[in-house]
């Protein structure tokens, strides 16, 4: 970290000073109108009636005013396109129209359509010409659709599709991958099952290709137990199928079990790939595991395996996720000196660390460093970049930023939005939605989520539901995280029965408090649902919901992540059920620190003072680092229990391993024991001691004194409180 900083700031070779000006890419919109109707004997579609539609067996207009021209013409231009020696398909297509190629032979029309899907920047050629042709193949239709899905245009997408329904064409081993790629990136897993249905009918599933598509659409819908089923049922199996498992236990937070299938690939004959090093070493980094993803890291140049910019994008993308921010940046740096050329994905994942320890001056050096490597023409980047400033306090600096950029991509609004949302400017953010909106550019689901989320905070309940609804008028689909942000949001207000009561709703939306049309289908919870639903039945001391959903974990396999087993325990020992709480706890196998404050804060809560205690002895003898959070259960434990010697070796821990310096909770903690044990003189030497004293410690000693009947001394601090402008609180 400190290398970093002292290579990345000023007088370095790195980098040039920051300005704001360069302006982002343009942001890609549909140009054209289709026309078809899909059937409505179909499976249901998104957006049943989309802006873009396809003209259905329409006759080719393109040469109305050609005249047919020789076949010598008509067969030059297929022999071009079958050796594909031109520099341009756009040469070909003129030749094509000019020799009335499309009319002689099918195959010219779906032969240039196929190359034209295969470039981004051609693809509005692509849809023209698909939608003039009078015949075309399911090939075609592959390659249009594998188009749309590389850009993620999916509602254009699922278009093709209904048209290709209606056509009566029975989509391939080539087409069903992309439908399930598109399903499982959109979450739309009832139409996926469909598609699993149709595979099995047809009996695609013995392909290979397919059987992969299967078990990554369900690990990525979070449905670990029909990945699992899928795979088990492959008769051949490759390194992408054993990836994809990989995949799947890493996104359950379950990397035993994904380090154990990725052992046994090897004990199967399977070579490891890059990409399959990948999946392990970011999937530890995305669970909190960094020690393990950089051990793998190394691992993987044993196998002959030079990590690129992926792996490392993988570890550093993790580190930011569980707010590692240090570790990132640690990371970026043994990136450079591993001499790998970072890329505007590493770049927008480096940003949000800077943010996270609101250093701007290492923030300005990398915008500086962004713009010596010309990595600033990114949407991804440039929001990053108004995060950062955001966050870091230089909100003026931000809204300059994105004032100043011409071009504004949707991420860069979002981003703006958040920053409203985060500073408590919630209706600010609205304010920015609105204005987005009237200059063309749709809002997104992301921008949705992002200001539910401020209303749930602020337990502004019949505003996030309005927002919901307005979600779904602009023809916008409620996702999973919409309703993590609720429910998180609503239990840690304090709305717990509103937060437990949209869990079951996204489940059952007939039964709940939506119209069909804001929920036309369940949504199936993941484990931060799950984890948000646990709290809130903890609050409400419900232990037969409680259990109910301990059950759900049981049945999708999330019981053995760590955090849902910890929320768990939380809930048990919070409804009374210490002994269910206790055997949960047991059964966790790698317990982090959060495990073992929700086992110790269960026995305080129960009462089992002694046995709080005991723990955290296990605790230590595990070598689990305490955190300041454990350290307070146990000073106040210690307090109630009068267990003054226990006491003053929390206090000599806690001075050994300088926990939380900068931090003064911890010292009011001490106070506030001594006190308790009526100690009084060991709790005035640690308020003395604190050189930084905020009005918690003070109030601290104020009622140290005044629990042990010490007025005179508690008048005279109330004095040197109103001195430095502390107001008493007692």
């Amino acid at each position: 970290m400190e290398l970093l900083r002292s290579s990345f700031l000023p007088n370095t070779h790195f980098f040039t000073d920051p300005s704001p000006s360069q302006p982002p890419i343009n942001l890609h919109t549909p140009k054209f109108n289709f026309r078809a109707s899909i059937d409505t004997n179909a499976p249901t579609l998104p957006n049943p009636q989309p802006h873009l539609a396809f003209t259905a067996n329409k006759a080719s207009d393109f040469s109305n005013s050609y005249r047919a021209q020789p076949s010598s013409e008509v067969g030059h231009c297929i022999s071009l396109l079958k050796s594909n020696h031109f520099a341009d398909c756009r040469q070909v297509h003129a030749l094509a129209l000019k020799s009335n190629a499309f009319e002689v032979n099918s195959w010219v029309g779906n032969k240039l359509a196929m190359l034209y899907s295969k470039n981004y920047e051609l693809l509005d050629y692509a849809q023209k010409l698909f939608d003039e042709m009078p015949e075309r193949t399911v090939p075609t239709y592959a390659a249009l659709m594998r188009a749309y899905c590389r850009s993620e245009q999916w509602e254009e997408l699922f278009v093709v599709f209904g048209l290709m329904v209606e056509e009566g064409m029975v989509p391939d081993m080539y087409v069903v991958p992309t439908l399930l790629k598109a399903c499982a990136l959109t979450k739309m897993v009832g139409i996926g099952r469909m598609i699993h249905g149709f595979v099995i009918r047809k009996e695609m599933d013995l392909d290979v290709y397919v059987g992969n598509s299967l078990v990554d659409f369900y690990a990525n819908c979070g449905d670990l137990g029909f990945a699992v089923s899928v795979f088990g049922a492959m008769r051949e199996r490759d390194v992408v199928s054993w990836t994809a498992l990989v995949s799947a236990y890493m996104n359950e937070g379950l990397c035993e079990e994904a380090l154990e299938v990725f052992r046994s690939m090897k004990v199967n004959g399977v070579k490891r790939d890059l990409i399959s090093w990948n999946v392990l070493v970011s999937g530890f980094a995305k669970n909190g595991e960094i020690e393990m993803a950089l051990q793998y890291l190394e691992a993987m140049q044993e196998e002959g395996l030079r990590p690129r910019v992926n792996s490392w994008n993988g570890v550093i993308s993790g580190c930011i996720q569980n707010e590692y921010f240090e570790d990132a940046l640690d990371a970026f740096y043994r990136m450079l000196c591993f001499l790998e050329e970072p890329n505007f994905v590493t770049i927008a994942s480096i940003l949000p660390a800077c943010a996270g320890l609101k250093d701007l001056n290492l923030g300005r050096a990398i915008h500086g460093f962004i713009l010596k490597r010309q990595l600033y023409d990114n949407t991804h980047v440039e929001g990053s970049l108004i995060g950062m400033y955001s966050k870091c306090g230089s909100k003026d600096y931000a809204e300059k930023f994105f004032s100043m950029t011409k071009t504004k991509s949707i991420g860069m609004w979002n981003e703006m939005i958040a920053a409203y949302v985060k500073s408590g400017e919630t209706e600010k953010g609205i304010e920015l939605l609105r204005v987005m909106h009237h200059h063309g550019l749709k809002p997104d689901v992301v921008s949705y989520n992002t200001i539910l989320a401020g209303h749930a905070r602020n337990g502004q309940k019949n505003e996030a539901y309005e927002l919901l609804h307005e979600l779904v008028r602009m023809d916008l689909k409620p996702n999973i995280v919409s309703f993590n942000v609720l429910i998180s949001g609503f239990q840690q207000f304090g709305l717990s029965f509103e937060a437990l009561k949209l869990f079951w709703t996204m489940q059952s939306p007939c039964d709940g408090c939506f119209a069909d049309f804001v929920l036309p289908e369940s949504i199936q919870p993941n484990s931060i649902t799950v984890a948000g639903a646990l709290a809130a039945c903890a609050d409400l001391k419900l232990l037969s919901q409680g259990k109910e959903i301990h059950g759900y974990t049981l049945r999708c396999g999330f019981e053995r992540n760590v955090y849902i087993s910890s929320a768990l325990v939380d809930m048990y020992s919070k409804c009374l059920d210490i002994d269910s709480a206790t055997e949960v706890f047991r059964r966790t196998e790698d317990r982090n620190t959060i495990c073992w404050n929700s086992m110790i804060a269960g026995h305080v809560n129960n009462m089992q003072l002694n046995l709080a205690l005991e723990l955290f002895c296990d605790m230590l003898e595990e070598c689990v680092e305490p955190s300041s959070i454990t350290l307070m259960i146990l000073l106040l434990t210690c307090g109630n229990m009068t267990a003054l010697r226990f006491g003053r070796a929390l206090h000599g821990y806690i001075m050994k391993t300088q926990l939380d310096e900068s931090d003064s909770t911890l010292a009011s903690a001490l106070v506030g024991m001594y006190a308790k044990c009526g100690s009084i003189k060991e709790a005035k030497s640690v308020f003395d001691f604190e050189v930084k004293r905020d009005a918690l410690l003070w109030n601290a000693m104020l009622s140290a004194y005044s629990t042990n009947g010490m007025l005179n001394n508690a008048l005279a601090l109330v004095g040197e409180m109103e001195l430095v402008g502390v107001v008493p609180e007692i």
